[in-house]
C-alpha cells in the first residue's frame, strides 16, 4: 500500500512544517487528511479482498479512552462541550493513523524505508533549526509573526516542543550507529544525521529535552555496556561523542549556558510549575472518576490557581497529572493500559537488538519514546498534535510484529517453478 505510506509520511511532514499542527486550520488538516486515508484505505481492501487487517494492542487503550471523552460530551460532564468535542476529533485522528500505519508498514522493507524517511526529515528540521537560531529575525520561517509570543525553534513556537521532535528523531540513526548496524560506506552519511540532531537539541536549550535526551543515552550506554560490544562498536559511539564534544566546544560551553539563562527568565518558573502541579491535583481529587473533561483545564484551573502570575493556564506542564484531571481515574487506567501494553510488547522485540536490524529499529523506537514520555513529566507534548502523533507511530514501530522474509517478485516465482518442473 505504497499510497497509504505516503500520505501518512506526507501528513507527519505537514504537520511539523504547520508549527506542530496546533492552530485550528492545521488541525482541520491533519484530521481531514487521516478521515480520507481511511476512505482510501477502505476502497482498497474492498477491491483486493484478500487483503489481511493488522490491530495492534494498543489500539484497545486508546479505543476505550476515546469511548471515555465519548461519555464526557455526549452526558455533559465536562466543563467545556466544545473544547472535549475537539479533543475527541484529534484523538480520533490519531486511533485512525495508528491503525492505518499497522496497515502500510508491515515487512522490514517498509519500516527500512520509513527510517530513512525519518532520518532525513528529522536532519532537514534540525538543520532548518540551527539556520533560523543562527539568523533570527524574531519570525517564525524569516516571515511570520509570533501574535502570542513565544521562544521558537524550528517550525515550532516552543523550543521544548522542538526538543520532543528531535527526542523521537536521534535513536532512529544514533540507534544501528552504535549498535554496529550500519554498512561501512553509510557510517559517515548516518553519523552526520546524528550529529545535526543532537546539535539542534543542544541548541535549543530546552532543559526538560536535554534531560530527557540524557535519560536515553544512560539506557542506551547501559544496553551497550550489557551486551559487551565488539570494537567497531566501540569506535562508532566515540566517533560519535567525539564529534559532539567538538562541536559544543565550537558552539561555546559559554554560549549554551547564556542561552540558558536568557531562555529561563522568559519559561515558566520552577515555583509556578511545582503550584500548577498542586492545583491540578486539586483538581483531580474534586473530580476523581470523570474528570472535568478532555481539553478542559483552561477553562476550569482559574479557581484553583494558587500563584496566580497575570498569565493564562492552557496546560500543566504534565502530561499525566493533566490527563487525570481531565478524564479521571477511568481515563488514567486507560493511560496506564497504554502504557502496560507499550514495554509488554515493545522490551521483547527490542532485546535482541544486536543481532537483528529490525529488533534494531524497534529498540531505537523504544528509547525515542521513552525520552518523550520522561518529557512528559514536565511538559504537555502529547497536547501537540504532531507529536502527539510521531508518539503514536513511534509506539507502534516499537510493538510491531515485523515481517522478516524477503518477498520474492512474480518473475522469480516463475523461473523457480520452471527450474523445479
Amino acid at each position: 500500500m505504497k499510497f497509504l505510506r505516503v500520505g501518512i509520511c506526507g501528513l507527519l511532514v505537514f504537520g511539523v512544517s504547520a508549527h506542530g499542527g496546533v492552530e485550528p486550520w492545521a488541525r482541520t488538516v491533519l484530521e481531514s487528511g487521516a478521515a480520507l486515508l481511511l476512505v482510501a484505505w477502505a476502497a482498497w481492501v474492498y477491491l483486493h479482498r484478500e487483503e489481511q487487517v493488522v490491530l495492534s494492542p494498543l489500539l484497545l487503550p486508546l479505543g476505550a479512552l476515546a469511548l471515555i471523552v465519548a461519555a464526557q460530551w455526549v452526558f455533559h460532564k465536562t466543563a467545556s462541550a466544545y473544547d472535549t468535542r475537539t479533543e475527541l476529533q484529534l484523538l480520533l485522528a490519531d486511533i485512525i493513523l495508528l491503525f492505518l500505519t499497522a496497515q502500510a508498514f508491515r515487512t522490514l522493507e517498509d519500516w527500512k524505508k520509513f527510517v530513512w524517511f525519518a532520518m532525513f526529515f528529522g536532519f532537514v528540521v534540525c538543520t532548518f533549526g540551527i539556520l533560523q537560531h543562527l539568523t533570527f529575525n524574531g519570525k517564525i520561517y524569516w516571515f511570520r509573526e509570533m501574535r502570542y509570543g513565544g521562544i521558537p525553534f524550528g517550525p515550532y513556537v516552543n523550543r521544548n516542543h522542538f526538543a520532543a521532535f528531535a527526542e523521537l528523531f536521534i535513536p532512529i540513526p544514533l540507534v544501528p550507529l552504535l549498535i554496529g548496524k550500519v554498512r561501512r560506506e553509510r557510517l559517515f552519511v548516518v553519523g552526520l544525521l546524528a550529529v545535526l540532531q543532537i546539535a539542534a537539541l543542544l541548541l535549543a536549550a530546552s532543559r526538560g529535552g536535554i534531560a530527557s535526551f540524557g535519560v536515553e543515552l544512560v539506557v542506551l550506554v547501559t544496553w551497550i555496556a550489557m551486551r559487551r560490544p565488539g570494537g567497531k562498536q566501540l569506535l562508532a559511539g566515540g566517533a560519535v561523542l567525539l564529534v559532539v564534544v567538538l562541536l559544543i566546544s565550537w558552539l561555546g560551553v559559554r554560549q549554551i549556558t547564556q542561552r540558558f539563562s536568557a531562555m529561563q527568565s522568559l519559561e515558566i518558573t520552577s515555583g509556578k510549575r511545582a503550584s500548577m502541579r498542586a492545583d491540578t491535583w486539586r483538581i483531580f481529587l474534586d473530580h476523581p472518576v470523570l474528570g472535568t473533561g478532555l481539553g478542559t483545564i483552561q477553562v476550569v484551573f482559574p479557581p484553583y490557581e494558587s500563584l496566580y502570575d497575570g498569565k493564562i493556564v492552557n496546560h500543566t506542564h504534565n502530561d499525566y497529572l493533566e490527563a487525570l484531571a481531565e478524564t479521571g481515574i477511568l481515563g488514567g487506567l486507560c493511560c496506564a493500559w497504554f502504557l502496560g501494553a507499550f514495554f509488554a510488547n515493545a522490551l521483547p522485540r527490542a532485546a535482541p537488538a544486536n543481532r537483528s536490524f529490525a529488533a534494531a529499529l524497534q529498540f531505537s523506537a523504544l528509547l525515542g519514546c521513552l525520552g518523550f514520555l520522561v518529557h512528559s513529566l514536565w511538559d504537555f507534548n502529547l497536547h501537540i498534535p504532531i507529536n502527539a502523533t510521531l508518539f503514536f507511530v513511534w509506539s507502534y514501530l516499537a510493538t510491531a510484529k515485523i515481517d522478516t522474509t524477503v518477498a520474492v517478485p512474480v518473475e522469480g516465482r516463475f523461473r523457480a517453478r520452471r527450474r523445479n518442473s
